[in-house]
């Protein structure tokens, strides 16, 4: 079950390893997805990249999933809005999702996965909640206070397992032609970030 999670991530995706490449891939890059597991920095990355390449910044939380006070919003209007965003000319998603990566993919440029390890997913989901505790952050939608409970650690602390597999085999069927780039570490983003920031 393992392999077959894995093979299409080795056989059908279009994956960069080498950073300067990534880098000029990004800067020329009209429409951006960025996945991955909450708390591995994914609204950080899109949010520096929309900022240095003026590019508009689409956050599925934002924008898509809730309303106030947590409520999630139906999930038919959430496709109808990702459908009608993503025929946007620029712009950089932030948000996983991967039952939307159908529509999704076919329009973007570039995909960048942040993969962070699951131990460094969870301190960074708790001390953002540290951070803004009492608030809500810019990147989520009106009136939904930043919390942490249990069932959100248990998302993050089974992602890899449980939605993985979905991100490969929907990368693999949807942009197989898109190139990849999978972010494992911190240094690596910050490596990234520093090319990003170099004159081209």
């Amino acid at each position: 079950m393992h392999q077959r999670a894995e093979l299409p991530l080795r056989q059908e995706i279009t994956d960069i390893t080498d950073l300067e490449r990534a880098a000029k891939g990004i800067r020329t890059a009209r429409r951006i997805l960025v996945v991955g597991c909450s708390g591995g920095g994914k609204s950080t990355l899109s949010l520096k990249i929309a900022k240095r390449f003026g590019l508009p910044y689409i956050s599925l939380d934002r924008d898509v999933f809730w309303l106030p006070g947590w409520v999630a919003r139906d999930r038919a209007e959430q496709r109808r809005i990702i459908a009608s965003r993503i025929l946007e000319e620029r712009w950089i998603m932030d948000g996983t999702n991967p039952s939307s990566l159908d529509i999704r993919l076919p329009r973007t440029d570039f995909v960048i996965w942040v993969r962070m390890p699951r131990l460094l997913c969870i301190w960074g989901a708790v001390s953002r909640w540290a951070k803004w505790i009492g608030r809500t952050r810019p990147e989520m939608a009106p009136g939904c206070i930043e919390k942490v409970d249990l069932e959100f650690l248990r998302f993050i602390w089974t992602f890899e397992e449980k939605f993985a597999p979905r991100i490969a085999a929907g990368l693999a069927e949807y942009g197989p032609d898109v190139p990849v780039l999978q972010l494992k570490s911190r240094s690596r983003m910050g490596e990234l970030l520093d090319l990003l920031d170099a004159p081209a």
